[in-house]
């Protein structure tokens, strides 16, 4: 993964608006603290970022939420806050180490009775969720491998119902949407699945563009027709 470029203006508000406004809880700083501990890269969404998804998940009036991408289980925390009383979350995790991780965190935060976190390839999980019959998810975040991004895309249209939100993460990579030779590997499948977003018939989104600790970013935001 390529290296993101920041300014030092982006960061010091990012901390600003981070200790003023969004004043994450003592268990967001600890997950925070157990990915850098255990070696984990450090593309956990940024504290701002987390309480929208948080906010997004209680003005959308979700009661079920689908996760593709856990990591440490910074973001999943957050939207788990979100989810009321009988809420549910599913999280998809490739790594089994991440994943256990994430379920101390998630336990630490007093949300083990609302997420479940799977592991293996989110393809695979996402495939059995559907096999299983699960009831539709309310709102989908999206923020795994980027070459799958146009498939977990389709997969959240599958698995959710008309007026689910889907948020899908690293929409703008560095400006590599307009430029793929920056990231070979991964601007190809965000491109795909932000051309998926706005030609899919089920789909209506937009993009926003932000800066940041995470460098020139954004994330795509859609609800389902």
């Amino acid at each position: 993964m390529f290296e993101h470029k920041t300014q030092p203006g982006w960061v010091a508000v990012e901390d600003f608006l981070t200790t003023t406004v969004v004043h994450p809880d003592t268990a967001l700083v600890q997950a925070v603290r157990s990915a850098v501990d255990a070696g984990m890269p450090p593309i956990e969404v940024t504290p701002n970022a987390g309480k929208l998804l948080k906010l997004l998940v209680q003005l959308s009036g979700a009661r079920r939420v689908l996760e593709i991408g856990t990591l440490a289980g910074f973001s999943t925390i957050w939207m788990a806050q979100g989810l009321p009383d009988g809420g549910r979350l599913v999280t998809c995790e490739y790594l089994a180490k991440h994943a256990d991780i994430a379920r101390a965190n998630v336990e630490a935060a007093g949300l083990a009775d609302k997420v479940e976190v799977r592991v293996g390839a989110a393809l695979d999980t996402l495939a059995a969720l559907q096999s299983e019959g699960q009831e539709p998810f309310d709102f989908v975040f999206i923020d795994a491998d980027k070459e799958n991004d146009a498939a977990y895309l389709e997969w959240a249209v599958r698995l959710g119902r008309p007026g689910t939100v889907v948020v899908l993460d690293n929409a703008v990579w560095e400006g590599a949407v307009l430029d793929p030779s920056i990231d070979q590997v991964n601007a190809p499948g965000i491109i795909s699945a932000l051309e998926l977003m706005g030609q899919h018939p089920q789909l209506d989104g937009t993009v926003i563009q932000t800066v940041g600790s995470k460098g020139w970013d954004g994330f795509a935001l859609a609800r389902v027709r």
